[in-house]
């Protein structure tokens, strides 16, 4: 690489010092026959220490040229990639820092693997003139402060240099605890927090340092390595991983200008460690990924902390202190256009579809746009879907009440091996980014309430982003179809005519994921094969006694086969709605799919009214039919298909047990949501024994949690009199004609399945 020369040509002359960056014989010798090499003939070579630069920069004049240079060791080149091995870790120790007695041997050996970084230059002017911009002051700086900030800005320059060799997945940021102490934000804001707490500003500087240190991850391009190494088997050998590539050239450009804050969808622990591959994969720098506590353990926490795992408390509550803490890391890692990760979620979905966004630690990233700190930061809505995964069960286990695992080495040991066999596709989809500043203007900043509700407009746009990208993938397809027939047992071509209107609507959508999910369920070899897989997870059941095969939900299996169906379950709810509007008469039809978004928003993201009443007017031509059609019955009677009770069944389901459980309660005793969850899945499953219930799916736990914020919401949660007995009994009559409404769609459906199967469902 040659030497990079700013400004006119008549600079070229001038004289030049060079800072070298290194550490043994070795390197310097590199350095000069760099140098050599390059026909440059510096005044001076200086090691790039401050007390080296002292006397020498103090006497130079503005003309010079500061040349900073290293040494770059690189791990060998494997199948086209450099990346630190475990094996060289126990053999040579760190690749990229090799002992001094084993240079040499390298040099000569595998000269690639020793390169001289140069980083960009800069005139002893402009450095000072850069001194005086960064503290304000107008007098000269003195000897010392002026080889502090040349040799920090030589480390900045020489970290661009080495990410031009290394590729930008290896952009790290370096002494951060010391850097957010020093700056004058972090000091304004301990100055302001110990007023407000009553505190020495001692005692809150030191509390908010020990929780950056707790907090600061440093992204180490070895443990990267290693931490990639370890955790790649997770999901390499699990899944053939589709991505968005066109997405993130489009991110890659928005990231030239501005930080990203990654916001994936959560349904598997593999996620955070799949989404790191694709984007070292696409050479794009290392997240900033927040982690919870629980996977802090041995040996994997102290890796994965220098590898940018970020572990962070999940709740605050009061501590001011630690939110100081948190607001300046984010702050100067969004500055320095480091990106962050989290799963807005707050944990893995146990249902299968999105689970309602936390804004909470945004919260934090809308201070450094509100303060100034970075002119605006984009959400990117992140959709990672599966054809299957093996954790399914273990959710699904949980949600009927067993006791959720502890995570440890054992834990992961074990994860790991039943990671080893191909289950199928991942895909990684990017939406449309948010801007975040967008998403604040006109934002009172002395209204708290105000924020809150930007914010939480933000997370909401974030999530439908989410969902508008997540592809339809074959194994949600297939669970639709044979969940919707109930525990019936179906043939290949029954399943292919059950599914085939199903397919050809959301294909007319362009939801379907093109490629392998598109082929797998148009044909009956590819249909044969989904099938197959997900019997091979004990998901589906094959009785072959008979003169064909025919293909049913396992028997306790009908939670995993729900949580495959509700990844896509968002792409049907509207036509639900339609369905459902009518049955209802012609100048009502409006208000039902008014009072059914009111029922399910703890569950699915609606747009507003109006733009949802577009959205639902769109499925009932697709009926043949509209809001004022005199008969919806017949609309619904000539449909190719019907989805109401595949798709909406399970929910309303859960919302019944919880509504007749609170119209049973005595209204005076309190509700304590533990009990009363053990409560709903003890009278649910006698319901589901009764036939009231449709399938064992409705017995989720995270569902009745979600149908008790619903009640909640209503006021039917806190104890009370006589009215509230009536209201409750007022909700339970209201969920009885809901589900009603969604079996009368089953019976109509029935009879264009039986049409179609030859069976009665």
């Amino acid at each position: 690489m040659g030497l990079q020369q700013p400004g006119p040509d008549e600079r070229a002359q001038a004289p030049v010092v060079v800072l070298a960056d290194t550490a043994t014989a070795v390197e310097r010798r590199l350095v000069q026959e760099w140098m050599r090499e390059s026909g440059l003939s510096p005044d001076v070579v200086l090691p790039l220490r401050v007390d080296a630069l002292v006397g020498t920069l103090t006497d130079a004049d503005d003309a010079t040229v500061v040349a900073p240079v290293r040494v770059l060791w690189r791990p060998r080149e494997r199948d086209g990639r450099r990346r630190v091995r475990w094996a060289d870790v126990v053999s040579l120790g760190n690749p990229r820092r090799p002992a001094p007695h084993l240079q040499g041997r390298i040099a000569r050996r595998e000269p690639d693997r020793a390169a001289v970084a140069v980083a960009e230059t800069a005139t002893l002017g402009d450095l000072r003139a850069r001194f005086a911009e960064r503290t304000g002051r107008e007098q000269p700086p003195s000897p010392a402060e002026l080889a502090a900030f040349v040799a920090h800005q030589a480390e900045l320059a020489l970290q661009r240099a080495e990410r031009a060799l290394l590729g930008d997945r290896y952009k790290v940021p370096t002494h951060i605890v010391e850097a957010v102490e020093a700056s004058p934000q972090f000091r304004d804001g301990v100055v302001e927090l110990a007023a407000r707490l009553e505190l020495p500003e001692a005692e809150v500087r030191e509390r908010a340092v020990h929780d950056l240190h707790g907090l600061v991850a440093s992204l180490s391009p070895v443990a990267v390595d290693l931490l990639s190494g370890v955790l790649r088997p997770l999901h390499a050998r699990a899944w053939d991983v589709h991505v968005d590539a066109a997405g993130l050239e489009k991110l890659r450009e928005l990231n030239r200008t501005h930080p990203l804050v990654f916001l994936p969808s959560h349904r598997s622990y593999t996620d955070p460690f799949l989404l790191a591959d694709v984007l070292a994969e696409h050479d794009f720098p290392r997240n900033h990924v927040l982690g919870g506590e629980n996977l802090r353990f041995w040996p994997i926490g102290p890796l994965a902390k220098r590898a940018g795992i970020v572990f962070i408390r999940r709740s605050f509550g009061d501590d001011e202190v630690y939110k100081l803490a948190v607001r300046e890391y984010f702050g100067y890692l969004l500055a320095k256009r480091f990106n962050l990760e989290w799963y807005m979620e707050g944990g893995r979905s146990r249902t299968g579809k999105l689970r309602a966004p936390r804004h909470g630690l945004l919260a934090g990233v809308a201070e450094a746009v509100e303060r100034g700190r970075v002119d605006d930061v984009h959400l990117v809505p992140v959709s990672i879907t599966h054809d299957q995964l093996r954790e399914v069960s273990a959710m699904a286990a949980e949600q009927l009440g067993a006791p959720k695992k502890g995570e440890g080495l054992g834990w992961l040991a074990r994860y790991a091996k039943a990671q080893l066999e191909p289950i199928g596709a991942a895909y990684v989809r990017f939406a449309e980014p948010v801007s975040l500043r967008r998403a604040l203007e006109g934002v009172d900043p002395d209204d708290p309430g105000s924020r809150r509700l930007a914010l939480q407009k933000a997370v909401f746009e974030v999530a439908v982003g989410i969902n508008q990208v997540t592809p339809v993938v074959a194994t949600a397809l297939v669970t639709l179809a044979l969940l919707g027939v109930r525990d019936r047992a179906l043939t290949l071509g029954q399943v292919q005519r059950v599914l085939e209107p199903v397919r050809a609507y959301v294909e007319s959508r362009g939801a379907v994921e093109s490629g392998p999910s598109t082929e797998a369920v148009r044909t009956p070899a590819g249909l044969r094969r989904v099938l197959h897989a997900l019997a091979a997870s004990k998901v589906v059941s094959i009785y072959s006694g008979g003169g064909e095969p025919v293909y049913a939900i396992d028997r306790g299996q009908h939670l995993v086969a729900a949580f495959y169906r509700n990844s896509a379950i968002h792409h049907f709810v509207d036509r639900a709605l339609a369905e459902l509007a009518l049955l209802s008469e012609p100048g009502q039809r409006r208000d039902a799919v008014a009072a059914l978004r009111d029922l399910l928003k703890f569950e699915f993201f609606f747009p507003d009214r109006r733009t949802h009443e577009a959205q639902v007017e769109a499925e009932l031509e697709r009926l043949g039919a509209g809001w004022d059609a005199p008969d919806g019955s017949a609309a619904l009677a000539g449909a190719e298909f019907l989805i109401a009770h595949r798709v909406l069944r399970s929910f309303l389901d859960s919302q019944l047990v919880v509504a007749e459980r609170l119209a049973a309660r005595d209204p005076r005793t309190p509700v304590v949501e533990k009990e009363f969850l053990d409560e709903c899945a003890g009278y649910g499953q006698q319901m589901l024994l009764q036939g009231v219930l449709h399938g064992s799916e409705s017995l989720s736990r995270e569902l009745f949690t979600t149908a008790l914020k619903l009640a909640a919401n209503l006021d039917l949660v806190d104890p009370g009199r006589e009215e509230l007995a009536r209201s409750r009994r007022g909700f339970a009559a209201r969920m009885r004609d809901m589900v009603a409404r969604v079996v009368r769609i089953d019976e109509i459906d029935a009879r264009l399945r039986r049409e179609a199967t030859g069976v009665a469902p």
